[in-house]
């Protein structure tokens, strides 16, 4: 009995992390879309001098996503659903606020004949972000290692679908005390490297579908084998020309949910051209000891020399969350 009991207890399977050993890192500047779920409310403005009474109890940060029981997923269907109901002066709106749908009416003012809502809306997000790696085995890729936040409601955008296209970075406008700077890039919308599955605060996410970059994979770095010490991140500084840089890490806390590594830039020719951590940056893969231990998201304002990385096997594992 007692042998097979030591038997089934060796066959009881234990979880098994599905990403790779070994990953592609990247470095490229990614052009980034991403179309919301619904449409943003990011604000309200006047009308005849005023702000419109009628609005309802919807703030910025709700999404739109029906008008008199029709779905609109643009601000096109919003409003050609809004001109045909003018008559009425009034139309039902159905809004998400924390993934709750809720319902209510909003009053059409008129201006110049004219109809309008009084409401400032978004349906999508344009920007650039850096790639942190490329799974080779379940071409899952991960980039920035924060969230994609609306700047005028300082929310997360809830995507309903998304991509990643070909950019080549044109200039950089530089980090100083209290400034961050950042990369102006060349949008090439019709190459796509892949969809957008997801947002999150550990960065975004999806399948790769275009051919996989000409780079040796590198191995993954657990976080127990991150050290203080000397490090590279791997970024785009002109053009699509991925290059290496030092750093170096200056602590570590592996408590933390993103901010587990705090680094000091340390390559002369990177401050030269950025004077610090630049918008745009963020996702560019941290590797030390040849394996590939974080990826950049943050910077200090008040010393743009100085940043903060996630670790990759946070990234990783919620990347496979895609598969779920």
């Amino acid at each position: 009995m007692k042998k097979l009991l030591i038997m089934l207890l060796f066959l009881v399977p234990f979880p098994v992390l599905a990403y790779a050993d070994y990953i592609i890192p990247g470095g490229e500047t990614l052009g980034i879309e991403i179309n919301s779920n619904g449409i943003m409310v990011i604000g309200f403005y006047e009308i005849n001098g005023k702000y419109n009474k009628g609005i309802p109890a919807i703030k910025p940060g709700d999404y739109i996503t029906a008008v008199n029981g029709q779905t609109v997923n643009s601000i096109k269907e919003l409003t050609a659903i809004i001109e045909k109901n003018v008559a009425a002066k009034e139309v039902e709106i159905t809004y998400l606020r924390n993934k709750k749908a809720k319902k209510s009416t909003l009053s059409l003012i008129e201006d110049d004949g004219l109809y309008k809502t009084g409401l400032y809306v978004k349906d999508s997000i344009t920007g650039i972000g850096t790639l942190t790696y490329i799974d080779p085995e379940s071409l899952i890729y991960g980039a920035l290692g924060h969230e994609i936040i609306e700047a005028n409601t300082n929310s997360i955008v809830e995507i309903k679908s998304g991509n990643i296209f070909r950019n080549a970075i044109t200039s950089i406008d530089k980090s100083s005390m209290g400034n961050a700077g950042s990369k102006n890039a060349k949008f090439y919308y019709n190459t796509k490297y892949g969809t957008i599955l997801k947002n999150t605060q550990y960065g975004i996410y999806g399948n790769y579908t275009a051919k996989l970059p000409s780079k040796s994979t590198v191995p993954i770095g657990l976080k127990e084998e991150a050290k203080i010490g000397p490090a590279s991140i791997y970024t785009v500084l002109k053009d699509e020309t991925v290059q290496e840089y030092g750093i170096e890490i200056t602590s570590l806390n592996e408590s933390a949910k993103v901010k587990n590594i705090t680094f000091k830039l340390d390559d002369a020719e990177l401050i030269a051209k950025t004077g610090g951590i630049v918008q745009g940056m963020s996702g560019s893969p941290i590797l030390q000891n040849g394996k590939i231990i974080g990826a950049v998201t943050h910077v200090i304002i008040d010393d743009p020399l100085t940043g903060y990385g996630i670790f990759i096997t946070t990234m990783l594992e919620e990347g496979e969350k895609n598969n779920d």
